[in-house]
C-alpha cells in the first residue's frame, strides 16, 4: 500500500519559509497573495495490504519521526 503524509506547521506557529515565499511572490508581481504556509509531503510504500494497519503504521511513523507534533500537524492518506 502507499501512504501519503502531509505535514504542516500548526496554526499560530510562525512560518518563516512561507513568509519568504510570500515576499518573493510579491516582488515577482503576484501582489494578491496575503499569506503562504509551507509544508512537506512524504510518500511511503508500505509492505502491508491491510488498509487499517497501513494507516496505523504511517501515523506511528509521524508521531515518532516524520512530524514534530509540538509545532506540526499531519494527515495520512492511504491509497
Amino acid at each position: 500500500m502507499k501512504a501519503r503524509v502531509h505535514v504542516m506547521l500548526k496554526d499560530g506557529v510562525l512560518d518563516p519559509q512561507g513568509e519568504a515565499v510570500r515576499h518573493a511572490l510579491a516582488t515577482l508581481g503576484f501582489s494578491g497573495v496575503d499569506a503562504v504556509r509551507q509544508g512537506k509531503v512524504i510518500e511511503l510504500d508500505l509492505a502491508t495490504s491491510d488498509r487499517a494497519a497501513a494507516e496505523a503504521e504511517a501515523r506511528a511513523m509521524c508521531e515518532k519521526l516524520l512530524a514534530n507534533t509540538v509545532i506540526e500537524k499531519y494527515s495520512v492518506e492511504i491509497t
